[in-house]
């Protein structure tokens, strides 16, 4: 009998979205297939420390595992349980130092049973935003060479950035709304012409976001001049650039897309949120009533048109493995408009993304082998096989 393939889950991570990872990784891990796959559980803590966890999969989601990872692991160190490690004055009078947890050594080796010969074959890194879906893990991942689900540096990266990501379509020829970009320190020395450009631009309503943020984290909705500025305010605590976008009076919808090369797009599904638009509590909230419609109830023509643009999208980033874009269709118009792209979209078990493709006749565990053998396949085409 073949052995199992090592997969190692990375979850937790230092962005906002630290809790969605954790929902999302322990569903990953209750779907994998036993007697395929021999699941590897490595957290990030919001400090940054990498820990292996081999408790309970239902520890995750709760966020318990980290205080059942940290005892061991400290042990093993010979660190005092539960601490990071102290500030040690470097030789001959140099800096201060502090140790800092080798993230190769945890995936390639402190995960590994020594002498066993056992390896991690393939990383599923379940990171949303920064640190994690941006290109830095996968960067890091690259440079030890070993296969990861999803896109790679340069997809992840300008996946996670929306302003660049935005030129991208607009060179694809790609049907979006107006869009500006501001700086913090445009913010703080001209917020004037800040606000005269918005207005002459966009108008009210309109979207304010970080350019570099998920799960509708830092996002605001500006009715006035006063609404700008608190709005523009709050996107500066996520990101030191921020979008202000047209306001489209349209439905909310998504797709998925799957594959390297020759990607292939799901049916779309429609988000009703329960608030004005779909921010963080309206996704997440346990008593959120957001709903969610698949397949959307759309015109034949116009669901091929998403289809289309979103296989387009994914391919102008240079996408791989997966990802779910976002788009808006004008209530009154029917016109199609792309909004975002997310290289590594939620699985949690209300997740859009993996509920998409069941609609389209792949379940969540063959969804699973799906990423895992695009991510095997593409390494091995980079390294000539």
């Amino acid at each position: 009998m073949n052995e199992r393939i090592r997969v190692a889950i990375v979850f937790g991570g230092q962005s906002t979205e630290h809790e969605v990872s954790r929902v999302s990784a322990q569903s990953v891990a209750e779907n994998l297939d036993k007697s395929k796959y021999e699941a590897v559980m490595v957290g990030i803590t919001r400090e940054g420390r990498w820990l292996p966890y081999n408790g309970p999969v239902e520890k995750l989601g709760t966020g318990e595992w980290e205080a059942i990872a940290l005892p061991g692991a400290d042990k093993a160190r010979g660190l005092p349980e539960k601490n990071l490690p102290e500030m040690d004055g470097a030789e001959d009078g140099g800096l201060p130092t502090r140790e800092i947890d080798p993230a190769r050594e945890i995936l390639v080796s402190v995960v590994e049973e020594k002498g066993a010969g056992k390896k991690i074959d393939v990383v599923f890194p379940v990171l949303h935003g920064l640190n994690g879906e941006d290109g830095t893990i996968q960067g890091l991942l690259e440079l030890a060479g070993i296969p990861y689900v999803g896109s790679g540096v340069l997809g992840s990266a300008l996946g996670m950035d929306k302003y660049y990501a935005k030129i991208i379509f607009e060179k694809e020829g790609l049907p979006q709304g107006k869009y500006l970009m501001f700086t913090r320190r445009q913010f703080d020395v001209d917020l004037d012409s800040i606000l005269t450009q918005v207005e002459d631009v966009l108008g009210y309503p309109c979207f304010v976001k970080p350019c570099n943020s998920g799960s509708s984290v830092g996002v605001g909705k500006a009715c006035d001049r006063e609404g700008l500025i608190f709005a523009m305010h709050d996107a500066f605590k996520y990101d030191k650039r921020v979008l202000a976008e047209e306001f489209i009076d349209g439905r909310e919808i998504e797709c998925s897309v799957l594959g390297n090369d020759d990607p292939v797009a799901s049916t779309v599904g429609e988000i009703i949120p329960c608030n004005e638009f779909y921010d963080y509590d309206a996704k997440y909230s346990a008593n959120s009533t957001s709903q969610i419609i698949i397949p959307a109830q759309l015109p034949e023509n116009t669901v091929q048109r998403i289809r289309e643009y979103a296989v387009r999208a994914f391919k102008a980033l240079d996408c791989a493995g997966l990802a779910r874009v976002d788009f808006f269709v004008h209530k009154k118009t029917g016109a199609v408009y792309i909004n975002e792209l997310n290289t590594m979209p939620g699985f949690t078990s209300i997740s859009m993304y993996p509920k998409l493709w069941e609609a389209s006749g792949i379940s969540y565990s063959e969804l699973l082998d799906r990423l895992i053998e695009l991510a095997l396949e593409r390494h091995g085409e980079k390294m000539g096989f």
